[in-house]
């Protein structure tokens, strides 16, 4: 089994470690998250660190990187109070890639992709066409990690859309009947198969 000590890590070429570290974590979500500035100027960007953090109230959080350069998404989100993620599936992986593209702010990832907007009921933020998933999200707080400079953004859902067939009885979502996909690293794009879904874990009796 290969291993890498703290030494090994910190003298590894930049771009090796980027991919050994990014890919070591295993799978994380895959969206894009869509915004639009004050002038009107829509915005998309691929995003891996998105998760679940409460179901009452339905929250979300993700990750956003240093803000010592422009971050296009932050500062719209941060101007607006809202924003929306948008589940990537498989047929759109090579745009949705390409939206982490560093366009001017004055240049939407739209545009330059086949990525489509889709505004809903007079929400005043994009979301992206035929997402099987797509959440409304409104700005709740930020918290800086200081070990590296990020940002954990924190949000609450508004409202959900989703394909009727990925609605189970039970509240469920089965993203595998959207070809809702992952990411593995930072350009790995991979389709996850459900094996199994089980009852609610309780001890068993000794």
């Amino acid at each position: 089994m290969r291993q890498f000590s703290e030494k090994d890590i910190n003298s590894l070429d930049k771009i090796y470690r980027l991919n050994l570290i990014n890919s070591i974590t295993g799978y994380k979500s895959a969206n894009l998250i869509a915004t639009q500035s004050k002038a009107g100027n829509t915005n998309v960007a691929v995003f891996s660190s998105i998760t679940h953090l409460g179901s009452d109230p339905a929250l979300l959080g993700f990750i956003l990187r240093p803000t010592t350069v422009p971050r296009h998404t932050y500062s719209n989100l941060k101007d607006t109070g809202i924003f929306t993620v948008n589940h990537i599936s498989s047929d759109i992986i090579s745009d949705a890639h390409h939206s982490s593209a560093k366009y001017p702010e004055s240049v939407s990832e739209f545009d330059m992709t086949d990525l489509e907007v889709e505004f809903k009921y007079n929400y005043p933020c994009p979301f992206v066409k035929n997402a099987p998933v797509q959440i409304a999200c409104e700005y709740q707080n930020e918290y800086p990690i200081k070990e590296n400079g990020t940002l954990l953004i924190v949000a609450q859902m508004k409202t959900i859309y989703l394909q009727d067939k990925l609605l189970q009885e039970d509240g469920w979502v089965r993203l595998e009947d959207g070809n809702v996909v992952s990411i593995n690293g930072l350009d790995g794009y991979a389709l996850p198969k459900l094996l199994e879904r089980f009852d609610y874990a309780r001890p068993k009796k000794i």
